[in-house]
């Protein structure tokens, strides 16, 4: 996808890393490190919103 600038990767343990990206349009984008060609995508604001509520351990019960 072109225009998207990615962050460097984020990796928790393991082979767990996610990058995050915008493009000029606004969207964000979350994608697994590797495979930026399938990204998920959504406004800014709703992945600020997304996470917020991480930080805030509403996705806990996923762990």
């Amino acid at each position: 996808m072109n225009g998207i600038t990615w962050e460097d990767p984020y990796c928790a343990e393991g082979a767990n890393c996610f990058r995050i990206g915008t493009d000029p349009a606004g969207n964000a984008y979350i994608a697994i490190a590797g495979q930026e060609d399938t990204p998920l995508t959504d406004t800014r604001e709703a992945l600020r919103a997304l996470i917020l509520e991480i930080k805030a351990g509403k996705a806990d019960h996923l762990l």
